[in-house]
C-alpha cells in the first residue's frame, strides 16, 4: 500500500481524539439531587487526552509519557450512544481505548506480569486483531505476501511446514512477554518496526496503526540513582532496548505511537525520558465541572456506589460539595459519596475538608506536608500594633484578591524568638483559607525529590487558593551558587518558577518564615516573588505601647489588671530579655509559681525577673535583626520609615563587623 494511503488512519483518528467535549446526561431526580436535575453544560474532554490527540494526530512525536493522576477514573462516554451521554467513568487505560475506537487503528496494551491485550479490532472487521498482526509479521519475516504463502503451502510440504513454523514463532512470542518484561518490550518494538516496513511493491506490511500502551513504566524503567552503570544488567537491557527504539529515526518519522504510563516522569531511567524524541503529557487532578459531573451521576444513581433515590444528604447543593471537594481524585470523591449514602447521616463540609486533607497528606507523604488549622486570632496577638494594622488595612485584602493586585506571598524575617510564627499563624486563621504546611521537600532517595514536587504542582493547581507556610524556610529553599547540591538548586529553581507563575498568581499564597533572611536565595527575595514584601518582626520597641502590652500580658497572672503605673516602670528595667519569646516564658514561669504559692506580691514578681538570665545569643539576634531590616521592602514596616541611607548603610558596616567575628 502507497505511503499516501496510510495517511487516511490519521484522519480517521482526528475527529475521534481531537473532539473537546461530551454531552452530559440530565441526571435523574433525586431527593438528594435537586440541584443536580437540573441541566448542566457539557463536560470538556480532559485537557491530558486533548495534548495526546494533537500529539498523535500531528505526528509531532511518536513517545509519549503520561505522568500524573494517572490512577484516577475518567468519564467515558459509550461508543454507540455518544449523543445521548450515556457513559460510565473508568480507568486511564480503559477510557483511553474506548476513545481511540476508530477504523485504522490497533491500540495495545501492555502491562508488568501481564500479556499484550489488544484493545480493538481488526481493520477489516473480518479477522481478529491479532489475525492482522499475525498475517503482516510472516509476511515481513519471510518477504513474501501471506496469500501467496498460502497458496505455497498448498503444493509444497516445505512452504507449508516454514509457514507453520513462523505461525507457531509469533504464537510464541505472544506468550513469552507474560511476567517477561524485557522480552516483551523487544517484541512491541519489532511489531512497530514490522508495521512500517514495506514490501517490494512499497505497500505496508501492517496497514494499521499501532497506539501501544504500557503501564507501570516506572517499574519496567526504573530510574535508580540516575547512573545506568549502576542499574542491574537486565535494567541496563530494557533502557538499550527502549533508548534504540525511540531514537530510531525510521520509528520518529512513522506512524506508531507508544505511550508510557507512569506516577511521575522523573521516575523513568532518564536515558529515556530526557531523550528528546520523548514529551511529556501531566494528568491533572479533577477540575470543579469533573467534580460535579461525577457527583450528580452518583447521586442520579448512574455510578457503581451509587442508587437512585437513595438520599445522600449535603449541607447545600452539588455544586457546593463539588467546590469544597477540591484536591479529591473521583475515587476519593467516590468513596466520600459511598460513605456518605452508608450511614445515612448528613454530609457536612467538615467531612469533605477532612477527607482532603487525608487524602493530600496520603499522596505527598505525611513527613511532606501537613494541614494547619491555627487556634489562635490576631486578637490573641499581643503588640505589633502597627503590623496588624498593615495586615486590615492592605495583606489581608492582597491575600484574598484574585485579580492583578493579588500578592504572590511574602517573606517574614526577624530575629529569634520574635513571634513571626505565631502571628502569622494568626494570620492564616484570619484568610479563612486551607493552610499547606510544607515540612521537608527533599527526599534521601535520587529523583523522588521531583516526584514529590511534581505531585504539590498538582495538588496546589486542584486546590484552587491555598495558602502555603514555610517555617524555617532558608532550611527548605538552600543554595542556588556553586555550594549548594544539585538536588537543592533543583528544588530551589522550581519553587522560584511556581511563586512567579501567572498561572498561580492568586491562587497560591507562599508565606516564608526565616530569622536568616539573607539565606534564602536572591532569586526567591526579587519583586515577582516573595520579595514583593519582606516584612520584618521585631523585638518591641523600650517605651512603646507595645512594650507596655507585652509586659501587662506577661505580669497578669501574678498581680493582676490593672497594674499600678509606677510598678510597671519599675519590673520593665528590670527586664534584660525583651523579645516576645522572652515574654510569653516570663508569663509562663510566673503563672505556675503562682499557682504553686511561691509569688504573692510585687517584691516576688521582681526577684523572678531579677532571677532569669538570657542566653548568650544577643549577637546573634542583633545580626538577624539588621538582616530583617536591610531586606525590608516597605519604609512603612521599619521602627522609623524616615531612615536615611547613611542609617543603612550603618546597619550594612555593623552586619560586616558582626560577620567579622563570625556571627552568621
Amino acid at each position: 500500500m502507497p505511503d499516501t494511503a496510510d495517511t487516511s488512519a490519521a484522519d480517521e483518528i482526528r475527529p475521534q481524539l481531537e473532539a473537546d467535549t461530551i454531552p452530559v446526561p440530565a441526571p435523574a431526580s433525586a431527593p438528594a439531587a435537586a440541584e443536580a436535575a437540573e441541566a448542566t453544560p457539557a463536560l470538556p474532554s480532559p485537557k491530558f487526552f486533548r495534548q495526546l490527540a494533537g500529539i498523535v494526530n500531528a505526528g509531532q512525536s511518536r513517545s509519549v509519557i503520561l505522568g500524573g493522576e494517572i490512577h484516577d477514573l475518567f468519564f467515558a462516554p459509550d461508543g454507540a450512544a455518544k449523543e445521548s451521554g450515556e457513559g460510565t467513568y473508568v480507568p486511564l487505560v480503559d477510557f483511553v481505548c474506548e476513545r481511540s475506537k476508530v477504523a485504522g487503528l490497533l491500540v495495545m496494551v501492555y502491562e508488568l506480569n501481564g500479556p499484550i491485550r489488544l484493545m480493538s479490532a481488526g481493520g477489516d472487521g473480518k479477522a481478529s486483531g491479532w489475525d492482522v498482526i499475525k498475517r503482516a509479521w510472516i509476511s515481513w519475516k519471510s518477504g513474501v505476501d501471506s496469500d501467496e504463502l498460502i497458496l505455497r503451502a498448498l503444493t509444497d510440504k516445505n512452504a507449508e511446514k516454514r509457514q507453520k513454523e513462523m505461525e507457531d514463532d509469533f504464537d510464541r512470542h505472544v506468550g513469552d512477554v507474560v511476567g517477561r518484561p524485557t522480552l516483551a518490550l523487544e517484541f512491541l518494538r519489532q511489531l512497530t518496526l514490522c508495521s512500517r516496513s514495506k514490501r517490494p511493491d512499497g505497500s505496508a506490511y501492517l496497514p494499521e496503526q499501532l497506539l501501544i500502551l504500557i503501564e507501570g513504566a516506572d517499574m519496567i524503567l526504573p530510574a535508580g540513582n540516575g547512573d545506568i552503570g549502576a542499574s542491574s544488567a537486565t535494567d541496563r537491557h530494557r533502557v538499550a532496548i527502549v533508548q534504540d527504539w525511540f531514537s530510531d529515526p525510521g520509528f520518529m518519522n512513522a506512524r506508531d505511537t507508544v505511550v508510557m504510563l507512569a506516577d511521575s516522569a522523573s521516575l523513568i531511567h532518564p536515558r529515556v525520558s530526557k531523550l528528546p524524541s520523548v514529551l511529556h503529557i501531566g494528568v491533572d487532578a479533577p477540575k470543579i465541572e469533573q467534580r460535579r459531573h461525577y457527583i450528580d451521576r452518583f447521586l442520579a444513581g448512574k455510578e457503581p456506589g451509587g442508587v437512585a433515590g437513595q438520599t445522600v444528604e449535603l449541607w447545600a447543593g452539588p455544586e457546593a460539595l463539588a467546590k469544597f471537594s477540591a484536591g479529591l481524585s473521583i475515587h476519593a470523591l467516590r468513596r466520600v459519596l459511598i460513605e456518605a449514602a452508608h450511614r445515612g447521616t448528613p454530609l457536612t463540609p467538615e467531612d469533605v475538608v477532612g477527607q482532603v486533607e487525608a487524602f493530600i497528606s496520603h499522596q505527598l507523604g505525611d513527613d511532606v506536608v501537613e494541614f494547619k488549622k491555627p487556634s489562635h486570632t490576631l486578637d490573641d496577638v499581643v503588640g505589633a500594633s502597627r503590623l496588624k494594622a498593615f495586615f486590615e488595612t492592605e495583606l489581608i485584602p492582597r491575600f484574598k484578591s484574585e485579580g492583578d493586585d493579588a500578592l504572590p506571598g511574602a517573606a517574614v524575617a526577624g530575629p529569634i524568638g520574635g513571634g513571626k510564627t505565631f502571628i502569622f499563624e494568626a494570620l492564616a486563621g484570619a484568610l479563612d483559607l486551607p493552610v499547606l504546611v510544607l515540612k521537608n521537600l527533599r527526599s534521601q532517595w535520587f529523583g523522588q525529590t521531583d516526584v514529590i514536587f511534581e505531585k504539590l504542582r498538582r495538588v496546589l493547581e486542584s486546590l484552587g487558593k491555598v495558602l502555603i507556610f514555610v517555617d524555617e524556610a532558608d532550611t527548605q529553599f538552600g543554595k542556588v551558587d556553586g555550594e549548594g547540591h544539585a538536588t537543592e538548586k533543583r528544588l530551589t529553581g522550581k519553587v522560584q518558577q511556581m511563586m512567579s507563575d501567572p498561572a498561580l498568581r492568586g491562587k497560591v499564597i507562599w508565606l516564608l518564615m526565616t530569622a536568616r533572611i539573607h539565606r534564602l536565595s536572591p532569586d526567591i527575595r526579587r519583586p515577582g516573588r516573595v520579595g514583593d514584601l519582606i516584612i520584618p518582626v521585631l523585638d518591641p520597641p523600650l517605651l512603646s505601647q507595645d512594650r507596655t502590652d507585652f509586659l501587662k500580658w506577661a505580669l497578669k497572672p501574678a498581680l493582676g489588671d490593672p497594674i499600678d503605673e509606677d510598678l510597671l516602670s519599675l519590673l520593665d528595667t528590670a527586664i534584660d530579655n525583651t523579645s516576645a519569646a522572652g515574654f510569653a516564658a516570663l508569663r509562663s514561669r510566673l503563672k505556675s509559681e503562682t499557682a504553686a504559692g511561691r509569688i504573692s506580691g510585687s517584691d516576688d514578681v521582681l526577684h523572678a525577673i531579677r532571677d532569669q538570665i538570657t542566653p548568650d545569643i544577643a549577637e546573634t539576634r542583633r545580626y538577624q535583626t539588621l538582616q530583617a531590616l536591610v531586606n525590608c521592602t516597605r519604609r512603612s514596616l521599619l521602627p522609623d520609615p524616615k531612615v536615611t541611607a547613611e542609617e543603612r548603610a550603618e546597619w550594612m558596616r555593623e552586619i560586616r563587623a558582626l560577620e567579622a567575628k563570625g556571627v552568621r
